[in-house]
């Protein structure tokens, strides 16, 4: 790899990390933050929710865009926009302007979707799994970090702090961007006609590997959400968890992510293929889920933790190098926005699905609390596991 192509991937990764970083800042403190302007939980809820509904609306247009006018000037606008948000939610006022905030920011992080088709133009379609595990490992370590600098900074300097810090990053990112990355896309492999993206979208993909691989995604993505957005309270309620041990528990699924998608997915790649990768990660991550509940240790549950951090890290780069190497190069953008678009409305999904699924386990004995949705999400991982076996051994 050329070293102009790593400093490239290593400024992606760095706003990928900070996108991220931003993400799982608010964690532990927007809740808080939002009480005091008087939020009710079920507002609470749709302030976390937004932020991933407007971003399924605005990642195919921002791959639309990128496609026509390059990635630079998208991924610039883009972590601008981050910057913003956060700003208007650390000087908010009320609940609305919070809203505010999450919706721009929310809007800006449709951008993931451009930052991978960067990633694509840049590295072969050989290499493309290993630099898309690079990515991955930056969402990794930006929920490390996100959640402990959130609760840290907002200790020791207030709530809002996280907010400016998150912003101030961001702001930081955007300068890189503007004097240090170059446009990766060039002019004569812009699209420059005005296509409407469906059904035009058709003719630049392989159907069947493409729209089988978007499923597969947007199935693993709410699978994981459902968990995600229990795990806190099943923790809190099986093993008497408090907050700072359930932030250590992500904090071991983030570094176990890194390891795998940063450093092991390129070579894992090369030996066994995407295909076979992402059949073994849905199989692990599908046992994983469903033997949570009967997790009756700590030991066990931290072993069932590393099978599913172990499974969506084998997963879910895997799945974008598949469906990049199915898509025209002119289409990268508009593509993998689909895809990042399908994941994030996963993201609003999920948790709502997870939430009202745990409605059935309150009454049972805690032995039983919140088996129904970890076995939902099983059953989910369970239907990814099948679609990957349609997968494509070969781009």
């Amino acid at each position: 790899m050329q070293k102009s192509t790593r400093a490239a991937l290593g400024i992606i990764f760095l706003t990928i990390f900070i996108n991220m970083v931003g993400f799982g800042v608010v964690i532990p403190v927007l809740p808080i933050y939002a009480e005091r302007f008087g939020a009710t939980p079920w507002e609470i809820g749709w302030l976390f929710g937004i932020f991933s509904l407007v971003q399924f609306l605005a990642a195919p247009v921002f791959g639309q865009i990128s496609d026509r006018f390059g990635r630079r000037p998208v991924l610039i606008i883009s972590t601008l926009g981050t910057a913003l948000g956060f700003t208007i939610m650390g000087v908010g006022h009320s609940l609305a302007m919070l809203f505010v905030g999450r919706i721009i920011d929310g809007i800006s992080g449709g951008s993931i979707g451009t930052a991978q088709a960067y990633v694509a133009d840049i590295t072969a379609p050989e290499n493309r799994s290993k630099a898309m595990g690079l990515i991955g490992a930056a969402f990794g370590l930006g929920f490390v970090f996100g959640p402990a600098l959130g609760g840290a900074t907002a200790a020791w300097l207030g709530e809002s702090a996280p907010l400016y810090l998150a912003g101030a990053l961001a702001l930081a990112n955007a300068a890189l961007i503007f004097f240090v990355l170059p446009e990766s896309l060039p002019k004569e492999k812009r699209g420059l006609k005005k296509e409407p993206l469906f059904p035009a979208l058709l003719h630049h993909v392989r159907t069947g590997p493409y729209f089988t691989t978007v499923a597969t995604y947007f199935i693993l993505i709410a699978g994981f959400s459902i968990m995600t957005a229990v795990f806190a309270l099943f923790v809190a309620h099986r093993y008497e968890f408090n907050t700072a041990q359930t932030g250590y528990v992500f904090a071991m699924l983030g570094v176990i992510g890194v390891v795998i998608q940063g450093g092991l997915i390129g070579r894992l790649v090369k030996k066994f293929g995407e295909a076979r990768l992402a059949t073994a990660g849905a199989a692990i991550l599908t046992g994983s889920l469903f033997a949570m509940p009967f997790t009756a240790s700590i030991p066990m549950l931290l072993l069932a933790c590393a099978g599913i951090a172990t499974g969506n890290s084998l997963l879910s780069p895997t799945l974008s190098g598949i469906a990049s190497r199915n898509v025209d190069a002119e289409w990268q953008g508009r593509a993998l926005g689909i895809l990042q678009s399908a994941g994030s409305l996963a993201r609003w999904i999920g948790p709502v699905l997870g939430g009202w699924l745990l409605t059935f386990d309150l009454d049972k004995n805690i032995a039983a609390y919140a088996q129904t949705p970890f076995w939902a999400a099983s059953g989910l991982l369970l239907l990814t596991f099948l679609l990957s076996l349609r997968l494509p051994q070969k781009s």
